[in-house]
């Protein structure tokens, strides 16, 4: 397959043929299982403490004659706490015990769980092509949200990545018909619940993805443009 290169008046200066990579199926499904597997590593692994519902001093004895014991009163076995006590008789309460008010949890999550998920070496490689197929085919990518410009897919010259003002990257990427793109992007959704009070009271969404091997301009001069990523190619 053949894409046409652009300058950055949206003419056409050449042709490039895109690599074999370009030409792997799109198989929704290993994308999913990659993108699962690659998320469970960051997962950080939590768990309750050990002495959680643990530390009040809960015992009840069943044998007969024993001081502060539980024989002869018609009560569970459940472990107790002495409140207060007069004589021989004692007021208890609950504790330590599962199904008590304060007590531990029968099963609680331990850090011995393993949260990450396995992809084979052959199908992580297979959804890797497959995710970078996708991004030449139109429908894929507006199902995704985003707001197609005429004559996509296509490619910019090398010239684009000289620039070095944000003015002339936002005039450019106007003129290459991606003004509705950066429209939608700089629509925020209000946050609803705890996320507001943990720095993330507006919803962003993503942008434009600039694939460049010389990122130092480019990346200084769109730091400050919203939903807009820039990404180094690598040999």
């Amino acid at each position: 397959m053949r894409l046409n290169i652009l300058d950055s008046t949206k003419n056409k200066v050449g042709e490039i043929k895109l690599p074999h990579h370009f030409q792997e199926d799109f198989r929704p499904d290993l994308i999913q299982r990659a993108v699962l597997a690659c998320q469970s590593h960051k997962r950080q692994a939590y768990a309750a403490s050990k002495e959680a519902g643990k530390r009040a001093s809960a015992k009840l004895s069943r044998r007969r004659r024993d001081y502060r014991g539980s024989y002869g009163f018609g009560i569970s076995r459940v472990p107790r706490k002495i409140m207060t006590r007069r004589g021989t008789r004692m007021n208890w309460t609950g504790a330590f015990a599962p199904g008590t008010v304060g007590g531990r949890r029968a099963h609680p999550p331990k850090t011995e769980r393993e949260w990450w998920k396995k992809i084979n070496e052959r199908e992580r490689a297979k959804a890797i092509r497959s995710a970078i197929a996708a991004t030449i085919l139109k429908d894929v990518v507006s199902e995704r949200g985003h707001i197609i410009p005429n004559g996509y897919p296509f490619i910019l010259d090398d010239k684009f990545e000289l620039i070095d003002k944000t003015n002339k990257i936002l005039e450019t990427l106007k003129k290459l018909g991606l003004e509705s793109e950066l429209a939608r992007v700089e629509e925020r959704k209000t946050r609803a619940g705890k996320g507001k009070s943990r720095g993330r009271k507006y919803k962003r969404k993503k942008g434009p993805l600039i694939v460049a091997s010389n990122t130092y301009k480019l990346t200084r001069a769109a730091s400050n443009i919203p939903g807009i990523d820039i990404v180094r190619t690598t040999s």
